[in-house]
């Protein structure tokens, strides 16, 4: 698909500072979060794009709860297409699925429940087979609509919905719809999928940043994108202003203040008077300003709750500063600046310390895993996809680094290659269909016998971090990384040299 690029603008030519932003991304760089991607649109012109190599402008990224906006928007399209109504009964859409005598509360439970949180559950159910049964099944202990619970099930039974009035997923509804309209490649998009193959609706879409600033951008021209309705003026309406209360949020998420302000349609509202924005763990925001005619889309990994308020905290900060103009005076010396910055941006390069007198001694022996858990491919929680374990491996030292061949206990082989010389290396694992196929590593030596990996999966936000301890005949092998989404903390691995 040929899609048409948005029109480019300076930003003095759409009323910003050029400087005001330069400011902006170092303020941004300098805070905990690492910043991957940051788009700007104003007025319509897209003022500001930049990437924080080695993540890039074409390259997908973990959207988790961004996805939700998605799965709203595949219903808003069904209900203007007409086959679809908010006040339909979930029952009455799954009636195979429901209990043979629903409860009253599960007899109230409408579309436009699940839509904004008030499903009036406490809890929801683990992904499984018969998810939708076991969502049918979860008590309803509250009046829908009356309470609110973050549910992502509930997001993934939205792209159901869909579903089971048209006979396509997500994926294959929106593509028309949505994507082939607004100008998001659909070959590019990868979903996680739950195991009777639905897409996971609450947080399994990998896209591009510029992905999430066409889809916001059609909440805010209302709906129409070139002239063309998507979404009804009432759905967008509907959608991006408070639908139901979302105070309780504070008791389990205290730092994130900006989640206390009121729900939409899988949609949150912000500080910034009419501001509302599409939101995923770990910092995926894209952020809709009404009074200032600007989206603004980031891409990052804030590793806590604490951490994404802040880039929000530091781009209403950004925002307060922009002054009531159509249009400023050309500023070349500040816009060359900003240019310069765009095309520089760097998350940092790793560490560099590549020499260890046991390199050579390791280098080629295998060690079989005889406790603990190594597990460099987690698994997925939204989609209960369990985590594969490494029986053994072997480490290889070469001029550009280290070899790493691993056997999982599913008996699947991989090898991974992490560069030791001050850059790192990618490694195409797996298949180009998958979710994630881009695995970026490097190591050092942080002491003479602790050997250091880092790897991440460049199309998300994961950061895995193994600590190799070397011992006689022996290796210890603690892992980490940088999941908001793990239990527990993990139990060191104990590998004995064969």
């Amino acid at each position: 698909m040929m899609r048409k690029p948005l029109e480019i603008a300076a930003p003095e030519a759409v009323g910003l500072h050029s400087q005001d932003i330069l400011d902006y991304i170092e303020t941004l760089e300098h805070s905990e979060a690492e910043m991957h991607g940051l788009m700007i649109l104003r007025h319509g012109k897209l003022c500001t794009a930049g990437w924080w190599a080695p993540f890039a402008p074409g390259l997908r990224h973990g959207q988790q709860s961004h996805t939700k906006t998605y799965a709203a928007t595949a219903v808003g399209i069904a209900c203007t297409e007409g086959i679809l109504r908010l006040d339909e009964r979930i029952i009455d859409i799954f009636p195979e699925d429901a209990p043979e005598e629903p409860d009253e509360n599960l007899k109230l439970l409408t579309v436009r429940d699940v839509l904004c949180m008030g499903c009036g559950m406490d809890t929801m159910p683990m992904p499984s087979e018969h998810w939708i049964r076991d969502f049918l099944h979860t008590p309803v202990n509250h009046k829908p609509g009356t309470t609110y619970m973050y549910n992502s099930m509930g997001s993934t039974l939205l792209g159901a919905i869909v579903r089971k009035k048209t006979g396509l997923g997500l994926h294959d509804y929106l593509k028309p719809r949505l994507f082939d309209k607004i100008g998001i490649r659909s070959e590019n998009l990868r979903w996680a999928c739950m195991p009777d193959g639905m897409e996971v609706g609450g947080g399994g879409l990998y896209c591009t940043t510029e992905d999430n600033l066409r889809l916001m951008k059609l909440y805010h021209d209302g709906g129409v994108w070139d002239g063309q309705r998507i979404l009804s003026e009432d759905y967008v309406r509907l959608a991006t202003t408070s639908q139901n209360a979302s105070a309780t949020e504070s008791i389990n998420n205290p730092e994130a203040t900006d989640n206390f302000l009121g729900y939409g349609f899988q949609i949150w509202m912000c500080k910034p008077k009419r501001a509302y924005r599409a939101d995923g763990a770990m910092g995926q925001f894209t952020i809709v300003l009404p009074e200032q005619d600007m989206i603004i889309a980031i891409t990052e990994t804030a590793s806590g709750a604490h951490w994404a308020q802040n880039t929000l905290n530091l781009t209403w900060n950004f925002v307060e500063k922009l002054e009531n103009a159509e249009t400023l005076p050309e500023d070349p010396e500040a816009y060359e600046k900003l240019q310069r910055k765009l095309h520089t941006l760097n998350i940092g390069n790793p560490p560099y310390a590549p020499d260890s007198e046991l390199a050579p001694v390791i280098s080629g022996s295998r060690y079989r895993v005889t406790s603990g858990s190594f597990t460099p491919f987690g698994g997925n929680f939204m989609n209960g996809t369990p985590a594969d374990d490494v029986r053994s491996f072997s480490l290889h030292f070469d001029v550009y680094g280290l070899r790493m061949e691993l056997e999982m206990d599913s008996g699947r082989k991989e090898s991974i290659r992490a560069a030791m010389n001050g850059s790192r290396f990618t490694n195409l694992l797996g298949d180009f269909s998958d979710e994630t196929s881009l695995y970026v590593c490097n190591a050092y030596w942080k002491q003479s016998d602790v050997l250091v990996l880092q790897c991440r999966w460049l199309e998300t936000c994961l950061l895995d971090e193994y600590v190799i301890t070397f011992r006689e005949g022996e290796a210890e092998i603690r892992s980490d990384n940088n999941s908001p989404f793990r239990f527990g903390e993990p139990t060191p691995a104990i590998a004995v040299r064969t």
